[in-house]
């Protein structure tokens, strides 16, 4: 005869509920044993990235090598046009003259990071492509912006090809990109990837148009920052997580980690426009202040130097101004305060990062956090 659990446990309601006890007692030990495993491994990763010379032995690329590959000659073919200029424009900066590839890189490892390994989907390899598509784009609009000569080692696709020409080239790519976008039939994406491109337009008026209570002040500039640069990293690794179906858990691990590693980059960018090496920059060094644009280093010096703030106020428009500005930066401890804020920035991304549990995809996340804080161009 079979007897039902309940009325077992009603006649033995000791043993039952003893079994009980026991079995989430062992489901507590689990979770603390999980978090215990996580923690080691969290502080095996800050560690490396705590000490540069320090070999992480990972190359975060290797896993994505043959991916990233595939995709130059998938990008090429995305931006084909009846129109020939349109093509030559597009593939300018896109495909003639490949980047670091950071951002689609972050989103192929990430969704390798949440699936414990298992290779991009379709809709995961397309959206990196579109991540570098709307990148490309705010780069050919920027260098107009910006009057940038070069880019990358060679002339900006304007001093190639005109003003107009360059901007209609971005455009261009927003287009495409929003078309494939439209394509991944996810709405959650396609809202959370428009909001980048409205993000990139408000940093860079931010920049352009602020008042000088804003420009002086280091939240404008980390809201300024995130909405240039972290926006895009950010929102595509979420959507990398989002469209490989995991959980809003997930998701909001990979939207952190981008967040950081984006406020980071940008950092460092701005470190590398003090210190940097034209040669190895691929463009002018220095050239932040001549354009009037406030960067970390310049708010943390006006913190110790309030000498600095009638040059600021004027953008540095009088002879003279740039020079005294980097001297005035120099005698500062800006430059240290920035690398800090970076590696504390790098150091929280791993953090989130290595919630997902140990895996080659994690380690090579955890690895760009160190060649994004120890760059060089």
């Amino acid at each position: 005869m079979r007897v039902s659990r309940q009325i077992l446990a009603a006649a033995k309601p000791h043993t039952y509920i003893s079994k009980l006890h026991s079995k989430s007692a062992a489901g507590q030990e689990g979770l603390v044993a999980a978090a215990r495993r996580n923690a080691s491994y969290a502080a095996s990763l800050h560690a490396a990235l705590s000490n540069p010379p320090l070999d992480m032995g990972v190359s975060p690329f290797d896993l994505i090598k043959t991916d990233l590959k595939h995709m130059t000659g998938s990008l090429k073919s995305l931006v084909q046009s009846d129109h020939p200029v349109l093509t030559t424009v597009a593939e300018y900066l896109l495909c003639g003259s490949e980047g670091k590839r950071i951002r689609p890189s972050l989103v192929l490892l990430m969704a390798r990071a949440c699936s414990n390994g298992a290779e991009p989907n379709h809709n995961q390899q397309r959206l990196a492509e579109i991540t570098e598509m709307i990148h490309t784009a705010s780069l050919l609009h920027d260098d107009v912006v910006d009057l940038s000569d070069t880019r990358r080692g060679q002339p900006t696709a304007h001093v190639n090809f005109g003003n107009k020409v360059a901007i209609l080239g971005g455009d261009f790519l927003l287009a495409r990109s929003s078309i494939q976008l439209a394509r991944l039939k996810n709405v959650e994406v396609v809202e959370i990837m428009s909001m980048v491109i409205e993000d990139l337009v408000k940093g860079e008026i931010m920049q352009m148009r602020d008042t000088w209570e804003c420009v002086s002040s280091l939240d404008h500039y980390m809201e300024k920052t995130f909405n240039k640069t972290g926006s895009l990293i950010a929102h595509s690794c979420k959507a990398s997580a989002i469209l490989g179906s995991h959980d809003v858990e997930t998701a909001d691990v990979a939207y952190k980690y981008g967040r950081h590693v984006g406020m980071a980059f940008q950092l460092v960018d701005d470190l590398l426009d003090l210190e940097g090496d034209n040669n190895k920059l691929g463009k002018s060094a220095q050239a932040d202040l001549k354009q009037g644009v406030t960067t970390a280093p310049l708010i943390y010096a006006l913190e110790e130097n309030d000498a600095l703030a009638p040059l600021m106020q004027r953008q540095f428009k009088e002879d003279g101004d740039v020079e005294m500005a980097y001297d005035l930066i120099a005698r500062s401890t800006a430059a240290e305060r920035t690398r800090a804020a970076a590696e504390k920035h790098c150091h929280d991304a791993i953090d989130q990062i290595s919630r997902l549990g140990a895996s080659p995809a994690v380690e090579s996340l955890a690895a760009i956090t160190h060649k994004v804080l120890n760059r060089e161009k």
